[in-house]
């Protein structure tokens, strides 16, 4: 039924991806879901081989090795897409048993009751649900943000679909006016089942690779805008933010508050606790900040022990609101430490967005702000250029 042609093609190239995936993966271990994504395109691979040596093993042992090698091969596609994306490892029972299931259906539609077009049901059944589910999975993001998940997806979901609905086009080549015009129908579609599964896998292979490349991508950009310890934006990144924000509290006459905050007597934190102490203070604080935050705010570490937040479309009581709020949860609550117990506070400078402020006006002013609240004592909030809340 099958084209020899197209299906040592379509092996070959599922090998060559499979080559190339893992040496993607060996020099790239980090990538999530790349290596049981390799691990699918072998088991196409594998399927493929299957199909050609059918004609020299014995019928059964074909059927269970090209109805097993194409369910595990959708079926660790899915898994990939949940590792890329994030998601816990699935339990294996489910899938165990339908796999087993429909092997042991295709085996008795072989030997018992022989049925080619059941056992050709059967094959595409759990790989085209994995395949949806895989589509399903993927497609998270955005298709501006992330254009490689949607075109993996769209493969994915297509394909998928294709597998459980290929059995309705065999009805077509049922014999009708004759049956050797039936035999020539089944065996153009049977051309172009593998000519399908070939392309699908071709463009699945190139969606493999974009998403490699973005998750590659995404790392760069995290290290070179996050600051390494804290994990919130270095000074480069927040300031390029900080611009893009007051262009569009210009633009729309919203409000931009900015709260710059100093850790009080952290130079002693150091000396006293070494430079690890130092680090679990800031990441302490960073942690204790991020809970009194939204998501639309943003927060950068200028150097230092030196944090600068901007808040968009914050009033002024909000404002002042959140920089108590983050000055009095520091101060409640210490770090630990196989030392002790390290008392924390902070001074923090508020101000907001004027009119003609540019980027270096407006920290400039939360900085002296902040440096108010210094020679006031320390632990305190002071605020320029903004009014108290009534």
């Amino acid at each position: 039924m099958h084209s020899p042609t197209l299906v040592i093609l379509a092996g070959i190239l599922a090998a060559l991806v499979t080559t190339v995936l893992y040496a993607v993966w060996h020099f790239n271990k980090g990538i999530p879901g790349l290596r049981l994504w390799m691990l699918s395109f072998l088991s196409g691979a594998v399927f493929c081989a299957s199909l050609l040596v059918r004609d020299y093993v014995p019928e059964v042992l074909a059927v269970v090795l090209s109805q097993v090698s194409i369910a595990v091969a959708a079926y660790l596609c899915f898994l990939g897409g949940r590792a890329y994306m994030g998601r816990p490892p699935l339990p294996h029972a489910v899938a165990a048993t339908a796999i087993v299931g429909v092997v042991a259906a295709a085996v008795y539609f072989t030997v018992v009751q022989p049925n080619l077009a059941i056992r050709f049901a059967l094959a595409g059944s759990v790989s085209g649900v994995c395949f949806l589910l895989t589509a399903h999975t993927v497609a998270r993001g955005g298709v501006r943000d992330v254009p490689a998940r949607y075109l993996f997806s769209l493969v994915a979901g297509l394909h998928g679909l294709f597998l459980l609905l290929r059995p309705l086009l065999f009805r077509l080549a049922m014999p009708g006016s004759g049956e050797e015009a039936g035999a020539d129908m089944v065996v153009l579609l049977s051309q172009f089942v593998v000519l399908e599964a070939t392309l699908s896998l071709v463009l699945m292979a190139f969606g493999t690779l974009m998403l490699t490349n973005e998750h590659i991508t995404r790392e760069l950009r995290h290290l070179a805008e996050m600051d390494p310890l804290t994990d919130v934006f270095n000074r480069r990144a927040f300031l390029t933010l900080l611009e893009k924000a007051i262009s569009s509290a210009h633009r729309i006459q919203s409000d931009l508050s900015v709260l710059a905050i100093d850790l009080d007597h952290f130079k002693m934190v150091n000396d006293t606790c070494g430079h690890k102490g130092g680090d679990d203070v800031l990441r302490h604080f960073v942690g204790l900040a991020s809970g009194c935050l939204r998501n639309e705010d943003v927060m950068g570490r200028m150097g230092g022990e030196e944090f600068v937040i901007f808040l968009p479309n914050a009033s002024r009581a909000g404002t002042l609101s959140v920089a108590e709020r983050l000055r009095a949860l520091v101060a409640s609550q210490p770090v630990l430490t196989d030392r002790g117990p390290i008392h924390l506070t902070v001074s923090i400078g508020a101000t907001q967005y004027l009119p003609g402020d540019s980027s270096d006006a407006l920290l400039q002013r939360a900085d002296d702000a902040m440096y108010l609240a210094k020679a006031h004592g320390r632990n305190r909030v002071e605020a320029l250029a903004i009014a108290q809340p009534v």
